[in-house]
Formats: C-alpha cells, structure tokens, sequence
C-alpha cells in the first residue's frame, strides 16, 4: 500500500488524480490533501478519501476548514495551515508518492522537499523546473529521487524514450505537440476576453494554465522544461501545432524513425502511467476511435501573434536567470488580465519588458530563486502599475 501527498487536490489535475486512485483502493492510500482556498472542495473530498492530514494554504481559512470537517463528522483528520507547512508535508517520511499539481511558483518549495526526501515525485508542476532547473535535477539524482512528469506532453517523451540508448537520445529530436488554443485561427487579439482565452478547445484546465494555453506560453513552460528533464538542447526541441490533440508528442531518432504517444485528451492517462511504473495501470480514459479522425493536421507555431513561445527558446539560450523572470512575468501579467486590469496582449508584452529590464545571473541555491522570483513579481507589478 503507497501512500500519496496530493498537492492541489481541488484542481482538476487533482481530481484526476483522485479518481485514478479510488479506482485501486489496495493499492494507493491518500494520505494527505492540499488546497489553497476552497475549504468545501476540500471537505467533501475528504468524506471520500479520509486522508490523515489536510493542509489549506491560505490560513485565514483554516478555522473554516476545521468547522466543514466538523459539519461532516470528520474530527480524526489533522489539520494543518500555511504555505510554509507544504515542504514539511511533502518530506514526510510516511508519505511514498508526492504528486504536485499546484499552479505556479508555489510548488518549487513542496517539489525541492520531496526531491531532497528522495520521494518517487509525480510533477505536474511545471514551473518547479522552469524556475529550478539544473538545482532541482541535481537535487533528484544525489537524494535518488524519482521524477516522473504528469504533463501529458512530458509524459510522452518519457514514453517514446523509453528504451533509448545513450547514443540514440543523444541525436534524436523532441517534438511537443500543442493544440493551438482557442485562438489558432483568430488573427485579431486586441478585444479578446479572459472568458474567451479560458475556453479551450480540447482539454479542461484552470483559468491560469488556460490563459498560458491561448497565448501559447504554456508550450514555452514546456520546452524549457522538457530540455531540464530530459537534457535536450533549446535546438533538439520543435513545437508542432496539432489541433486534434490526438498525439501527444513524439521522438525523431537519427534514423528518421519517429515515435509518438497518441490518447484521448484525458490527463488521467498520463497519471495513472506515472503512478504504475514501469508497470502500466488503467486511468479508464475514453479509448481513441480512429474512425472518427477524419483528419489529422500539422502546422507551425505562429510566433508574430504568439511570441512567448519564442521567448521561452530565447531564455533557455541565454544561461541566466531568464526563464525565472518569464515565469514571474507572465503569472502575475495573466493574473491581471484574469481580473481584467490589463489587455490580452498587454501579458507578452509585460514579458518582453521584464526580460530587457531584469538580466540575472542563475540562481545557486534554491533561496536564490526564491528570491529572485520575489523580486521579478515586485518589478513585474510595478511595471503594470506604471
């Protein structure tokens, strides 16, 4: 029996994971459940999952949390408050399998934990890499760690490389796939409504990674991150525009041979992969009907309407702190435009200005990036306020 640390668990990459889990009650145990904010979410998965802890990170609502278990007969549940107790949660020794499925810089803490505990880490967290990269790797091979990456494109790499020799990784090619967004085909993004840009056209996620979907900066998130996992240059790494979202990403070896993972867009594919390896579990996802695919299409990026893509090859070619500042740029550019204080486009704009502006050697130690995120977030509000 594995016991799981689920950080987010009211997102919806948390609720999969949960459905997943319930699915092999001999196997898996919840341990403990981590939300930020949405104390009955929280509860009512509580009265189905009985974890022994739960942590809300928000602490003004711990008080409410507290009563909702009590509403619900739950008083053997441990009750813990504070961003601050998440690295302390996620490094306990009871806990077998940490899965992170917090949105944002907010994970690095609980992600560094879990490495540094040498914890089989589940990551759907992409920024933990983007923002810690080569500390957070370094981390995972000394403490024996295991990653495995959550992220539907990520997890197909780890698929189609398995087996790889060190000289076939070597000169193959990764090629992430993206779906486009809700504007493929919207050439004028002046009047776009956060409504709109959350709207996406194949998967459901939260209103952040949504924003990140339609300006393309979560394809950028995912080159950087996918050139830390897997030691791949800025130069090995395409992006291919793939409406159907029926490939999730592919391998090209020397040989010309490529290899890609296909699935319905349902992320409990990839979460049920990663909680069964090597072995395979079934995440009881629609099973993908070829016949209905009348076509399969491919394009380019267009990176004149969507330049954080492009922003985010630049970061991993320039050996700073680069993709610290886009990171910290761009959460709280998309958090004003969610709360419709700036434009659509105002979010790569507020990129571009903070990468001229903010030019920082990399990080050592994790408190630099810490702190370096700090700072990229105060000038990031100022610039917007200006």
């Amino acid at each position: 029996m594995k016991k799981i640390a689920l950080f987010g668990a009211t997102g919806s990459i948390g609720t999969s994971t949960l459905d997943v889990v319930s699915r092999y009650p001999s196997e898996y145990e919840v341990f403990a459940l981590t939300a930020h904010s949405r104390v009955e979410m929280l509860a009512d998965l509580c009265v189905k999952h009985h974890p022994k802890i739960v942590l809300i990170t928000d602490p003004a609502k711990e008080g409410a949390l507290r009563q909702a278990l009590a509403d619900r007969h739950l008083t053997n549940i441990e009750v813990w408050s504070g961003e601050a107790k998440m690295a302390e949660l996620a490094a306990l020794p009871e806990v077998d399998i940490t899965v992170l499925a917090i949105v944002g810089a907010a994970g690095l803490t609980p992600t560094f934990a879990a490495a540094k505990a040498g914890k089989r880490l589940l990551l759907a967290n992409k920024e933990s890499v983007v923002c810690g990269g080569a500390l957070l790797m370094q981390s995972i091979k000394e403490n024996g760690a295991e990653l495995l990456p959550v992220d539907s494109e990520h997890n197909a790499i780890f698929q189609c490389l398995s087996g790889a020799n060190a000289k076939d990784r070597s000169e193959a090619r990764l090629i992430l796939t993206a779906s486009g967004g809700p504007f493929r085909r919207r050439m004028d993004l002046t009047n776009v409504t956060p409504e709109e840009a959350c709207a996406h056209p194949n998967w459901s996620m939260g209103r952040k990674i949504s924003v990140d979907s339609a300006t393309l900066m979560n394809k950028g998130l995912e080159v950087i991150e996918a050139s830390w996992l897997f030691g791949f240059g800025p130069d090995q790494i395409d992006v291919v525009v793939h409406p159907q979202s029926l490939i999730h990403s592919m391998v090209q070896y020397a040989d010309g041979s490529i290899i890609a993972q296909l699935g319905s867009p349902d992320m409990r594919t990839p979460i049920a992969y990663s909680l069964g390896w090597p072995n395979r579990l079934d995440g009881h996802a629609e099973r993908v009907d070829f016949t209905k695919f009348a076509n399969v299409s491919f394009e380019a990026p267009d990176l004149k309407r969507f330049p954080q893509l492009a922003y985010a090859y630049e970061t991993l070619r320039s050996k700073d702190a680069a993709s610290i500042v886009l990171n910290a740029a761009n959460e709280i550019a998309v958090e004003a435009f969610l709360n419709r204080q700036i434009g659509f486009l105002d979010i790569a704009k507020t990129c571009r200005t903070m990468l001229d502006r903010m030019v920082r050697p990399l990080p050592t130690s994790l408190e630099d990036v810490l702190e370096l995120d700090r700072e990229a977030r105060i000038l990031t509000l100022e610039e917007l306020a200006r």
